[in-house]
């Protein structure tokens, strides 16, 4: 059951632990690992990371979406390099970015220190366990369940009985289909013994995906490509560049050279890709190569954008996450 990741080692170490859980939050596992790897490759330790400008930490983190935790990381960074590594969960609640469920994770797996580790996946173990019908975003039922989780927890090895919770969840004890016959505790399930497996967790039900149309300009000179950069003020994506919307150029006609679908939250984006020679006259933005591209940071949009144009920036661009794409003919 337990899956070999390069984040989990005999000796776990602070700074790979942190990026790993960082990483790890709303993003599944198959999508991190690439970009695991090549962000320790240019950031090999805490030092590095905090002496990196933010915009090279951003090109980075490119593509793996909700980049508030990459600013988040990068001033957690700066914190230890000016202050010291920390050494318990106060001292990790200190840094940016760093909640209850991280901090716990961190000190359970990389300081041995017993906290139970509650994410989404041991929340749903922990309600089919103890046959909790609580709806699982409630305050007030996860409460309950990071207390269920801390009775349950071996506090002789925190860290081990931690990832093996969530690994449980992950694996064995999945929303929709959990195989009871493979799961090591299910003679201890409530929910197995009463036959409401796929009842538990009580959830509410998702609003309706929004659809919203977008029409992009993927404009050549060469082998270069035009692309504009988000303003300073935006919250999320500021100092991002990114293919420039088809409306800017209302009288400029280029070719549907492919379509994808891409989801964020509720909005699906439906998003069709135009090519052609450049207009005379261009908004601000930059003539940029494959090679600067890669060292500035790309909306996740942009990159897939120009994967589909035959335009590999790095290996973990194969990865198209919640994405569904469709190559034109003409």
């Amino acid at each position: 059951m337990k899956r070999d990741l390069p984040w989990r080692s005999a000796t776990p170490d602070f700074y790979r632990v942190w990026l790993s859980e960082i990483m790890l939050q709303q993003t599944r596992v198959e999508a991190v690992i690439p970009y695991f790897e090549s962000f320790l490759a240019r950031f090999p330790d805490v030092h590095s990371l905090a002496r990196a400008p933010e915009s090279a930490v951003l090109a980075a983190w490119s593509g793996l979406g909700y980049y508030s935790r990459a600013r988040n990381l990068h001033r957690g960074a700066r914190q230890v390099a000016a202050t010291g590594a920390p050494t318990g969960y106060e001292d990790l609640r200190a840094l940016a970015g760093i909640g209850p469920y991280t901090a716990a994770a961190i000190a359970s797996i990389a300081f041995d220190q017993p906290h139970a580790a509650v994410d989404g996946n041991v929340m749903r173990v922990v309600s089919r366990i103890t046959g909790d019908t609580g709806e699982i975003s409630s305050p007030i039922t996860k409460a309950r369940f990071t207390e269920a989780a801390q009775l349950l927890l071996d506090r002789g090895r925190p860290g081990d009985f931690n990832q093996a919770m969530m690994e449980l969840g992950a694996t064995v004890c999945v929303p929709r289909s959990p195989r009871c016959g493979e799961c090591p505790v299910a003679r201890f399930c409530d929910a197995r013994a009463t036959g409401r497996e796929t009842e538990l967790p009580v959830k509410l039900k998702k609003n309706a995906s929004r659809d919203v149309p977008l029409d992009l300009a993927l404009l050549r000179n060469g082998s270069e490509f035009f692309l504009i950069e988000r303003a300073a003020g935006e919250r999320r994506l500021a100092g991002f560049w990114e293919l420039p919307p088809k409306n800017l150029f209302p009288r400029w006609r280029g070719r549907l050279a492919a379509q994808f679908t891409h989801q964020i939250v509720n909005d699906r984006f439906r998003i069709s890709i135009f090519e052609g020679t450049a207009p005379k006259v261009l908004p601000a933005g930059k003539w940029l190569s494959p090679a600067e591209l890669d060292a500035i940071p790309l909306t996740t949009v942009t990159r897939k954008a120009l994967a589909l144009a035959g335009t590999e920036l790095k290996s973990r661009s194969k990865s198209q996450g919640n994405t569904t794409i469709k190559q034109v003919e003409v």
